[in-house]
């Protein structure tokens, strides 16, 4: 004797009841999962580094693999006057590429203004460019003002990043340059140039023949 329909949809019911139940179990052992982790410290990896601390100056600075000399490019000096990097040859130049609507070179630019002043005096330069636009130069000039005794430099046309080798990967990028004017090494991002870390780089520079 036949059981007509509801033999059929006895079964899918079974199934469907089944797979509700599995889901139920997949949502319990997920929030199971996130409150142990909640809970409980994950252990740390053996030999990786824990994951708030600080990164170094000397964690981000490459070298260039081969010797760099500072682009042949035209910004300007605070009083209009078109200068280059080629220009403050004989000096230790650390040139700085930032801009008022990046919060890490604002962060930063503190430090850079220690750097220049405990080398007052010494052949040593910090070139903080802006690559505001036109519109933005009064902002950028008045923030330089308040970070003596840094001066003002602007890259009007906002190409200065493009024209290093390699180009700039972001903004805030730092690069130190010799006596001679070749490229010693970089760091891409925000740094902490009042250090220790940073006067070794530039009294090595200074060294140098």
């Amino acid at each position: 004797m036949s059981e007509g329909p509801a033999a059929a949809t006895k079964p899918r019911g079974i199934l469907t009841w089944a797979l509700w139940g599995a889901a139920l179990v997949g949502v319990a052992a997920v929030l199971y999962i996130i409150v142990q982790s909640s809970s409980k410290p994950q252990a740390p990896v053996p030999g990786a580094p824990a994951a708030s601390a600080p990164k170094t100056l000397m964690s981000k600075w490459t070298s260039p693999a081969k010797p760099t000399p500072s682009p042949d490019y035209v910004f300007y000096d605070q009083a209009g006057k078109p200068v280059r990097v080629a220009d403050f040859k004989g000096k230790v130049v650390v040139m700085n590429v930032w801009a008022t609507w990046c919060a890490p070179c604002k962060v930063e630019m503190p430090t850079l203004a220690k750097l220049q002043a405990a080398y007052a005096g010494q052949p040593v330069e910090v070139v903080a460019v802006s690559i505001d636009s036109e519109g933005e130069a009064a902002n950028a000039r008045l923030f330089i003002a308040s970070h003596e005794p840094l001066k003002f430099y602007h890259d009007r046309e906002m190409k200065l990043p493009f024209r290093l080798d390699p180009p700039a990967s972001g903004a805030p990028t730092t690069v130190i340059y010799g006596k001679d004017g070749m490229e010693i090494g970089r760091v891409a991002g925000e740094a902490d140039w009042s250090g220790a870390e940073a006067r070794a780089l530039v009294d090595k520079a200074l060294a140098a023949d």
